[in-house]
């Protein structure tokens, strides 16, 4: 039909395998627009209200794929030269306090932060942590468990009805849980790169606004034959799924996803890089109220050259984050706004001969910031190494149910999968109170 629905065609054999029926095309493109669908679920999306008003309605979640170092970020260990290495330190506002020396704009900002210095999983395989992470349950063969997204998505409800839900910038979706066992409209929107946006969304040159709303007549009077004898939801979801296409293509909501539509010195504070882009994308996306954004920024499997790694790596992050949350407090939204940076481990305290840190499940760290989050925490200590946890341990369920409860919901409310087997967002872990507001 359009460049739209180029972009549907591509995405929908993923999502649905082999299957080749209209049933599972529909539902595809259903879930690659993010909109809203006459399924069982179409009510949730449309209806469900954030639980908490002094909660947090929107969630920014940065993750550094690959597994982040926690000695070269956020627990540097300066008494250790052995173990920091070539990367040194900088100290933020808290006395005692330090950073890596690339994360210098972030400890200016240490007082809106709270740090998680006692994270800790039980795998270094980078696909099965970053599942668990993004989902708290690990990888079953029986089951595809929902997103943090997916599940933010499910249970507050879209805010914009005209925008998805749930976005993922700097990646085309493949590894990631989507929507698991909810409706498959939960799935991400992809946007790979952030300074293209959403592709093939305006007409060709040769076809005018007349003539395609001519053809979108047409195709509905062809169609409406089939839709009589196999009357359903699922071929309502397909009618709602054009509706909703269109509407995104004309409306001008979908301008949030231009960064030409922002300043240059505005795209300098930020920087070029991924992350700094995808920073900007997700700033201009809360502010037109989509729920979840999640912002990918790989390269983080530093096996070889840590200290150089770094120097690309972290002086890009410390920028592109320090810069939204300084916009996002200057515009009040901060105070609605969660903002989550992870990864799915950490990497070795001990430098490796190749002057690398290999992976390392046992500490790490991870920072919050924003709405419900208590500004200027540091939770947990890792040891004199940063090779174990030596004060309050943190798994991957306790700091997903911190964002669950951070987000106003109940991290103790059983979901049940259509198989009748119940899940709990955040996978029932321990929220650490001590962060929260």
């Amino acid at each position: 039909m359009t460049g739209v629905h180029t972009m549907f065609h591509k995405r929908y054999e993923k999502l649905v395998g082999n299957r080749r029926t209209r049933r599972a095309i529909l539902s595809g493109i259903a879930s690659t627009l993010g909109v809203s669908v006459m399924s069982p679920w179409s009510h949730i999306l449309e209806a469900a209200p954030a639980t908490n008003a002094s909660k947090a309605k929107k969630v920014i979640y940065f993750y550094m794929g690959g597994a982040m170092s926690h000695i070269d970020t956020f627990d540097p260990k300066p008494d250790r030269p052995d173990i920091q290495g070539d990367v040194g330190v900088v100290k933020t506002k808290t006395p005692g306090v330090v950073f890596g020396e690339h994360m210098t704009n972030l400890a200016e900002l240490q007082d809106k932060l709270a740090v998680v210095r006692s994270m800790t999983t039980e795998t270094a395989d980078h696909q099965k942590a970053r599942y668990w992470l993004q989902t708290s349950y690990p990888v079953l063969n029986s089951i595809r468990h929902p997103s943090m997204g997916a599940w933010v998505s499910n249970e507050m409800g879209k805010i914009n009805k005209s925008l998805p839900p749930y976005v993922l910038v700097n990646s085309g979706g493949n590894g990631h849980p989507g929507a698991g066992f909810l409706d498959p409209s939960l799935t991400p929107v992809p946007v790979a790169d952030p300074e293209k946006g959403i592709e093939n969304t305006e007409l060709p040159s040769y076809l005018t606004d007349a003539v395609f709303k001519r053809r979108l007549s047409l195709a509905d009077r062809i169609d409406s034959g089939f839709r009589e004898r196999y009357a359903g939801y699922q071929l309502e979801s397909y009618n709602q799924m054009y509706k909703d296409a269109v509407k995104l293509m004309g409306g001008t909501d979908l301008e949030a996803f231009d960064l030409t539509k922002e300043k240059e010195e505005v795209k300098e504070r930020y920087g070029s890089s991924k992350v700094g882009l995808g920073a900007l994308l997700a700033r201009r996306l809360v502010e037109a109220d989509v729920r979840f954004v999640q912002v990918d920024y790989s390269g983080w499997d530093m096996h070889n050259d840590v200290a150089g790694g770094m120097a690309t790596k972290g002086p890009a992050l410390d920028q592109a984050v320090s810069a939204l949350i300084r916009d996002l407090d200057s515009s009040g939204l901060l105070d609605e706004t969660l903002i989550v940076l992870a990864s799915e481990f950490g990497r070795s305290p001990a430098i490796n001969q190749n002057a690398g840190r290999d992976h390392h499940p046992a500490a790490f760290s991870y920072v919050l910031a924003g709405a419900g989050i208590k500004g200027g925490a540091v939770y947990g200590k890792s040891d004199e190494k940063g090779h174990g946890i030596d004060e309050d341990p943190v798994g991957i369920t306790d700091f997903n149910s911190t964002i669950t409860v951070a987000c106003g919901l109940d991290p103790n409310k059983e979901h049940f999968a259509p198989n009748g087997r119940p899940f709990k967002i955040g996978g029932g872990g321990d929220p650490i109170y001590d962060v929260l507001t």
